[in-house]
């Protein structure tokens, strides 16, 4: 029987967050990961290894990133501050800065208390190589890890280890069976090269599902299980159209999970509304560490703590495909403010045409009057409301809806609110201090040679492209 997670903690650890420094904590990363797993209840796919993970601590059912793309959002949730607070909020920022003063970080602060960080892919036979950090701000990657593996630390010496996953980012593993039970969101059309690409991602997650697997059982066989704090979760949302690089829920929502035997309840489902910029609060008071008084997360174990009664998240220039798209949602309302509306949603992204299929399945059935939606559209409207309680999905615009008015401003306000207490960087001109034309021409010459790799060009028509990824798919 599954009980609700903020419910049992009061009785079953009066004092959580104040535990021995000897706590080790692993944070698994998996990299463009939505809740598509068995124990979030979706069907059709198997994840043994993180279901088990989830019966066996608790499963956060409402869990956001504050950025749809890895570095923005690794930036947030490494500082405990917003991305667009200590200027790391473009993708892969060039004007690369060390961080604020008043900004520092949880490897930092777990070093200081003396614990062993590493950066590692989880098994002691994987590569002896520090892993994917990939933030905003200038780090000496030496310092910043202690090293790549747990097993490198003291004898004796707590440790504080970031496993890194690419899966499911692309390129997909291909999948070699069907998934005929899954879902795919109703914003896709319908087409076998959609589909094709969904089995891909599955397959792909399955793929992370074992190598969480290897991580859970390396521990046991280490004896460590019992004294770990384990914390898995996605980066930010799917590799998706409308998932990464936007902030629909598709590139927000990740899954979250803790397990801490004998602290946490296991088996359980916490439905309060939470952030992975709490990742670092509840890692520093689960290990005793002092956090800094300017965190703007919180102790997820802390039995006080109810929940976010918002969450803000941000989007700016992402490699070739500039922007500034900001997001507050509640537990059932989303507001989304298109800061460019003259951009379409569907502007031109290198990184996106050469590897989101669906792209290009959405351009042509749009061109045959197949696929009205508008996700299509030359513009976007500068204010987006989505009543989630009714529209999971997040396909119908109620910014102009008058019964909706009074709810619109609200949320409006609290955007507004949010960018000034924040100290939202977004409006400064990132062109002042970087060449951002030959940003895109460099992205420009990277898609280029990526469809020359293909024997397209860039300016192959989007119906021969199309032609292009039924075969490469396998269903020409």
């Amino acid at each position: 029987m599954l009980f609700k997670f903020h419910f049992v903690i009061a009785l079953l650890l009066p004092l959580i967050g104040i535990c021995s420094p000897a706590t080790n904590v692993v944070w698994i990363v998996s990299d463009d990961l939505c809740p598509d797993l068995g124990c979030y209840g979706y069907k059709g796919i198997e994840t043994p290894n993180i279901d088990r993970l989830a019966s066996e601590g608790t499963r956060f059912t409402h869990a956001f990133s504050t950025a749809p793309v890895c570095s923005a959002s690794r930036t947030a949730f490494q500082t405990g501050l917003y991305q667009t607070t200590v200027g790391g909020h473009h993708h892969d920022t060039r004007d690369l800065q060390p961080l604020p003063e008043f900004a520092t970080t949880i490897t930092q602060l777990m070093q200081q208390a003396g614990y062993f960080v590493s950066n590692g892919h989880g098994t002691s036979e994987s590569s002896k190589r520090l892993a994917k950090s990939h933030f905003n701000f200038v780090y000496d990657k030496k310092t910043f890890f202690n090293g790549y593996d747990w097993s490198q630390r003291k004898e004796g010496q707590p440790f504080f280890a970031q496993v890194q996953f690419k899966e499911p980012h692309r390129a997909f593993v291909k999948a070699q069976k069907d998934y005929p039970g899954a879902a795919i969101p109703p914003y896709y059309p319908e087409h076998a090269v959609t589909r094709a690409d969904w089995n891909n991602y599955l397959a792909s997650i399955e793929v992370l599902d074992q190598r969480v697997g290897a991580v859970l059982d390396r521990l046991d066989h280490e004896g460590l299980t019992d004294h770990t704090l384990v914390m898995f979760f996605g980066d930010h949302g799917r590799p998706h159209v409308r998932g990464k690089q936007w902030l629909y829920d598709g590139g927000l929502h990740v899954p979250l999970i803790a397990r801490w035997p004998g602290k946490i309840p296991a088996g359980t489902v916490d439905d309060r509304l939470v952030s992975l910029i709490d990742l670092m609060p509840t890692t520093l008071a689960a290990t005793g560490v002092p956090a800094p008084d300017n965190l703007v997360g919180s102790n997820l174990f802390d039995p006080d703590f109810g929940g976010h009664p918002m969450l803000f998240a941000a989007r700016d220039r992402c490699g070739d495909a500039p922007d500034r798209v900001r997001s507050v949602r509640t537990r059932n309302l989303k507001y989304i403010r298109n800061f460019h509306p003259e951009i379409p949603y569907t502007q031109h992204s290198g990184y996106k045409k050469a590897g989101y299929p669906v792209v290009t399945v959405m351009s042509v059935l749009h061109s045959e009057g197949k696929w009205n939606s508008p996700f299509m559209s030359d513009q976007k409207p500068v204010e987006e409301l989505y009543d989630l309680a009714n529209d999971p999905h997040e396909m119908n615009n109620l910014a102009s809806n008058p019964e909706f008015a009074e709810k619109l401003q609200s949320m409006r306000a609290a955007l507004d609110q949010w960018i000034v207490e924040t100290g939202d960087l977004g409006a400064v001109d990132e062109g002042k201090t970087v060449e951002l034309e030959a940003v895109k021409d460099e992205k420009w010459k990277f898609y280029e040679k990526k469809m020359k790799s293909r024997g397209l060009s860039a300016s192959t028509p989007d119906r021969e492209y199309l032609k292009w990824w039924e075969k490469e798919l396998g269903v020409d």
